[in-house]
């Protein structure tokens, strides 16, 4: 059966128990863990489901997807963003961080969705990513999505929320890290930031990482983490997502550079990785939120591990 409220602070009493933090840098029990929403997007789970799973696997807060064809859409965002607050709260986590697909201040579903955020509480966003424009030189495309940027750090002043972009692996801007510098240099940070993904840093510069870790990290305000590795499949090389601790981010060295720099953001814990198999599905829905709350609570262990070694 789904856990009761008792339960879950009781879960989580254990957890904590569980975990040696230390007070080196930034304790692990001060960063907060914000799962994100979208590999949860289940029929067989609502979102107060979602939220007591969250609570019971010892994360702080939810990331919800408000974009299209996430948990709430931005044309339902008046009515279904603050049910979803409201069961975070509700099960004893915060919502303080939401994922969108916003790019343009002029777009007309974009106030309405930073609206509704901020009566809710929500502090940052993620944004959409931008694509290079065709038949123009690179530097022409910063120049202009930087423009773009800038618009949106107003609005955003209206609204008191942040943006957060993150660097993504591809061919997008932000992918190298250093482009994503060059469009966001000249924008307000107190409105727009970096919300800094090492997984797709990674994928990126293997080696190269921490310095584009440093050169970006004064636009920081979120950080995403998660887990990846290569893997040969039918002859061919393709990143797979993993548990954490199980791919090729150097999570010691990662934050060994965080504290350096001291960086410090909330935190969007992502589990790109299967859930529920093939076989699970015919599982009850109590029987499947135990399984996918258990590989949660095993990434939320090995982070908060992670983060106490600092």
């Amino acid at each position: 059966m789904p856990y009761t409220r008792r339960s879950f602070l009781q879960t989580l009493a254990m957890a904590g128990a569980a975990i040696p933090l230390r007070s080196m840098g930034f304790p692990a029990a001060e960063w907060e863990i914000h799962g994100f929403s979208k590999p949860f997007q289940f029929k067989w789970m609502d979102f107060s489901m979602l939220c007591e799973t969250f609570a019971a696997a010892g994360l702080n807060g939810v990331d919800y997807t408000v974009r299209p064809e996430g948990h709430v859409t931005p044309d339902k965002v008046a009515q279904d963003l603050p049910k979803a607050v409201a069961a975070a709260h509700k099960a004893g986590i915060s919502a303080k961080l939401m994922t969108t697909a916003i790019l343009y201040a002029d777009d007309p579903a974009t106030a309405p969705v930073l609206q509704a955020a901020a009566a809710e509480g929500i502090q940052y966003y993620r944004m959409g990513w931008y694509e290079y424009e065709k038949g123009k030189p690179l530097q022409e495309s910063l120049r202009n999505r930087g423009k773009q940027l800038k618009a949106l750090a107003e609005l955003n002043r209206k609204y008191n929320v942040k943006a957060a972009y993150q660097n993504h692996s591809g061919l997008r801007i932000g992918a190298a890290v250093w482009d994503l510098h060059e469009m966001i240099k000249e924008v307000d940070p107190a409105w727009a930031g970096v919300q800094y993904d090492i997984r797709h840093a990674t994928v990126e510069g293997a080696n190269s990482w921490p310095l584009g870790l440093q050169l970006i990290s004064p636009h920081i305000n979120t950080i995403v983490i998660k887990d990846v590795r290569w893997t040969k499949q039918n002859g061919k090389y393709v990143l797979e997502n993993v548990p954490l601790g199980e791919g090729m981010v150097d999570f010691k060295a990662y934050f060994k550079k965080i504290k350096e720099l001291n960086i410090k953001a909330p935190i969007s814990l992502h589990l790109e990785y299967p859930l529920i198999s093939t076989a699970e599905e015919s599982l009850s829905a109590s029987q499947k939120q135990k399984i996918v709350q258990d590989k949660l609570k095993k990434d939320v262990d090995t982070l908060r591990g992670l983060l106490a070694a600092m």
